[in-house]
């Protein structure tokens, strides 16, 4: 087997050493048994990937490093051989020799696999941050093999009477649309979706009319309208009580589209025109909010979260990414944890998964053509949150007018409170703007002047 050699400059060896210890990343001696290493690869694997060099030093206490390579590509055979015993080489790991003032240090390139990985002691481990963690428990081994889609929790039954879907409305009229000739009891068993008598979680999902009764917690959307562009919400930033969409997958779809779009272009923007009504990507909302449904993790006891911010929204799906996907390859690679949801879903009049393994593609390219910075994707440690951006959605001016709606006068201090403007002077920017607008003056109180001073509006 061959093993390509790359030669690196002083400086790429100074990038490197400079890397630290990660979720992602693990340097190891050259002087480690390589069957110990095999801990390190198999938590790697069975997280998200990463990278190991071996033949780098930590030296004091950790807190630097040094290169100390191999003298020889053939030194580090031993450990070539118990990797490959374990892991073939092939597209889950890759190696290469990286070739510094005649030393070798073996990079071990691992992607996040879809099966899972033992490591030579016969143990499962797990990255989390920068150590490995052994999964020792019967429910550690079976959560992970659900992360990895290895199977999926909408296999499962509920010990709920089978009428709770094969006599819901939701099944009536989707037979009536698709399949008006069949029964609904019998076209559920032959699509596997009743075992004995107890219907699948999927069943549940697809065709009861209130999948969240029997699913409490883990079948909802919760819509949040929060008053700021800050990293996250406060009870005193919220616009109203959130909003709870619940009903069958098909339904809480197309409701919470609908609703994200109506507080949306509810928020206005100031521009040279005025106060304006903002528009967000369709296509992306959609795409993004059907992608959440359909494949999240229903084992999860949480709702999936849309929040709506004055710079963004935020769509957080638990669970997370399933089988070999990852952040880097997501728009390339296609892994259905939920098959049956998918594959049902797609049958509905009006489907909102049209084009099946192609949403978030979708999302992007509109994003991409309305010249809009990209959304962000962030796999946290139990859910995915993937982040729209675009111009406020309710900016500070608006606030400011909304909050003089019902206010004689609105002072800096009070402004900054209401919109989370941390800066006066960004602040008394802002109040200039409505003023050139002629849409506020100051106010003529002589007693308020200085910090002191307020702004009221022109009526």
């Amino acid at each position: 087997m061959k093993i390509d050699t790359i030669i690196i400059t002083q400086e790429q060896v100074n990038k490197i050493l400079e890397i630290e210890e990660s979720h992602f990343a693990d340097f190891k001696s050259k002087r480690i048994s390589p069957s110990k290493l095999t801990n390190t690869i198999s938590a790697l694997a069975n997280a998200v990937g990463g990278e190991v060099y071996i033949g780098i030093e930590e030296i004091e206490n950790k807190s630097k490093k040094s290169w100390d390579g191999f003298s020889t590509i053939e030194d580090a055979n031993g450990f070539i051989q118990v990797f490959e015993k374990l892991f073939p080489l092939g597209d889950n790991f890759s190696y290469t020799f990286l070739h510094y003032n005649n030393s070798y240090v073996l990079k071990i390139e691992i992607k996040k696999n879809k099966d899972i990985i033992v490591a030579n002691d016969g143990e499962i481990y797990k990255r989390r941050s920068a150590q490995n963690l052994k999964i020792r428990s019967q429910e550690e081994i079976e959560r992970l093999k659900l992360d990895k889609g290895l199977y999926s929790f909408e296999d499962n039954t509920l010990d709920i009477p089978v009428e709770f879907v094969s006599d819901s409305l939701s099944i009536y009229e989707f037979m009536i649309e698709i399949i008006p000739t069949n029964e609904p009891l019998a076209w559920l068993k032959k699509q596997l979706l009743i075992l004995g008598d107890k219907p699948k979680v999927s069943a549940v999902l697809l065709f009861s009319d209130e999948p969240q009764a029997a699913l409490p917690k883990q079948s909802a959307i919760k819509i949040y309208k929060y008053r700021t562009k800050a990293l996250e919400g406060t009870r005193e930033t919220l616009d109203f009580d959130p909003i709870s969409i619940e009903g069958n997958l098909y339904n809480i779809i197309k409701e919470s589209v609908a609703k994200v779009k109506e507080i949306i272009e509810s928020s206005k923007i100031l521009d040279e025109y005025g106060l304006q009504s903002v528009n967000y990507p369709a296509i992306a909302l959609h795409e993004i909010i059907t992608n959440a449904v359909l494949h999240r993790d229903y084992s999860i006891q949480a709702d999936i979260h849309i929040r709506i911010f004055d710079n963004r929204v935020e769509i957080e799906s638990p669970g997370v990414l399933p089988g070999h996907v990852t952040i880097r390859n997501i728009l390339n690679e296609q892994f259905a944890r939920n098959g049956t949801l998918v594959r049902l879903i797609n049958k509905f009049p009006d489907a909102p998964n049209k084009d099946v393994g192609e949403g978030l593609n979708s999302a992007f390219d509109e994003i991409k053509n309305l010249r809009l910075k990209k959304p962000s994707i962030v796999e946290k440690e139990n859910s995915v949150l993937v982040t729209i951006l675009h111009e406020p959605l309710a900016s500070a001016e608006q606030l400011i007018i909304e909050y003089l709606e019902t206010h004689d006068e609105i002072t800096n201090a009070e402004g900054r409170e209401l919109t989370g403007v941390s800066s006066a002077d960004i602040m008394k920017q802002t109040f200039y703007k409505l003023r050139d607008k002629g849409l506020i003056k100051k106010s003529d109180d002589d007693g308020k002047q200085g910090r002191k001073s307020s702004w009221i509006k022109i009526k």
